[in-house]
């Protein structure tokens, strides 16, 4: 069956790409982005929206093994953490990079807390399992 932490973890990673993967997608259709704030409340434009493709892309690829979804978290809260600082101290963008407003900072902050607490709460390692052939 599997250890249900484990599996949680690895569910985590899946749906943190999926919706990254959809909200990177949605940033692309003006309709859903009147000047330029996705569904009217956070900044994106191209690079933006590729950033959250791509960290959807990286999450499911890595959501399929334990380790690499504690990885993911890991990494990706680190970096969403420094993406909010700099942007409460920025001037708009990050780095002159992509566009962000008070409502993605406040974002980036909650998705770094979840991604941090997926990545180093629990079990340290994914547990080696024994087996034995059939006979």
């Amino acid at each position: 069956m599997g250890n249900p932490y484990i599996m949680n973890i690895q569910k985590a990673a899946k749906w943190f790409g999926i919706v990254f993967i959809l909200i990177g997608v949605l940033g692309f259709f003006s309709v859903l982005t009147p000047n330029g704030n996705l569904l009217g409340i956070f900044a994106v434009d191209t690079v933006h929206n590729i950033i959250h493709i791509l960290s959807g892309i990286v999450a499911l690829l890595l959501a399929g093994s334990y380790n690499g979804a504690k990885s993911y978290f890991k990494i990706f809260g680190i970096v969403y953490a420094l993406v909010a600082i700099i942007g409460f101290i920025g001037s708009g963008t990050i780095l002159g990079i992509f566009v962000v407003n008070g409502a993605d900072n406040l974002l980036h902050i909650v998705i770094a807390v979840l991604a941090l607490y997926f990545g180093f709460s629990g079990s340290k390692a994914a547990p080696m399992v024994a087996t034995t052939p059939n006979m």
